[in-house]
């Protein structure tokens, strides 16, 4: 009897524990029942269940709790096609939540969210392909980007209902071109600098050689200039030490004819060493005379 109680104890804890599930906070739950999402007998719809302590049928019920809150769907940089068949590397981003949660449940694999993501990659990159290729480069990057994004945000709002999501917003993070095709223009501006530079540096060099051939003419006028004064300032100066040897000659022949023959016996025996050949009579000594006869 003690044995027999003590089972019926233990299964009605059993019971009472397999009767009873809790619902975390950012959580919403269904109840699926022989596989079949248990749904509200009068308004056919599923019944969700929010946060908190709830109750259903011991082993027959089956509970599956889904994340409630918003998600960031954020993946690889895509490529797309604008309208002038030019390729971009475009990087977006999804913000998205759960609508329907039972709808979610079956059409993700029992609320895969890994399938959830997948399946709305497709449905929102298949909006922006449509939108990118409406439009070009130009009108992508002037200014269309907000139209651009709320267009893509109506379609793959539209076409997420069918997975029981709700997406709350689409942007578009970041536009790149290709590769390949960024090497090509960069290239390309390379050769158009490369080109304005040398045509700098030639027209550098043409007013170089302008400045340098004027300063040279200026050179040569201000030496030419230089030397004419300098020829003119001489020949005045010669002119001058011409006059007064002449004007001291006048005044005493003889002390000027004195005055001259010791300075060139000054230049003559400057050296110490000159040998001259003259007759003793000469009149480069006649003064030498006059002193030794003296």
């Amino acid at each position: 009897m003690k044995n027999f109680v003590a089972v019926l104890v233990i299964v009605a804890v059993v019971l009472g524990f397999s009767s009873v599930f809790v619902v975390k906070e950012g959580q919403r739950a269904i109840v699926v029942q022989f596989g079949k999402v248990l749904r509200d007998a009068d308004t056919g719809e599923a019944t969700v269940y929010a946060p908190g302590l709830h109750f259903k049928l011991p082993f027959i019920e089956d509970v599956k709790r889904l994340d409630a809150r918003f998600k960031t769907l954020d993946g690889n940089p895509d490529r797309f096609v604008t309208s002038e068949k030019k390729d971009l590397i475009v990087d977006t981003y999804v913000k998205w939540r759960i609508s329907d949660f039972a709808t979610y449940y079956l059409s993700t694999n029992g609320g895969n969210q890994a399938q959830a993501e997948a399946l709305l990659t497709r449905r929102v990159s298949s909006g922006l392909r449509a939108e990118f290729g409406s439009r070009t480069i130009k009108e992508i990057v002037s200014g269309e980007r907000d139209n651009l994004m709320r267009e893509a945000l109506i379609r793959g709002a539209d076409s997420a209902q069918e997975l029981g999501i709700e997406v709350i917003d689409v942007r578009v993070m970041q536009i790149n071109l290709p590769t390949e095709v960024s090497q090509s223009i960069f290239q390309r501006m390379r050769a158009e600098r490369q080109a304005v530079a040398m045509e700098h540096r030639s027209e550098g060099r043409e007013q170089a050689e302008f400045i340098r051939a004027d300063v040279d003419a200026r050179v040569t006028v201000m030496l030419a200039d230089a030397e004419r004064e300098s020829r003119q300032l001489r020949g005045q100066g010669d002119a001058e030490a011409a006059g007064i040897y002449a004007g001291a000659y006048s005044k005493d022949p003889e002390f000027f004819s004195f005055i001259r023959s010791l300075q060139a016996y000054e230049k003559s025996f400057e050296a110490g060493n000159d040998v001259l050949v003259l007759e003793p009579d000469s009149d480069f000594f006649k003064y030498l005379n006059k002193a030794t006869a003296n």
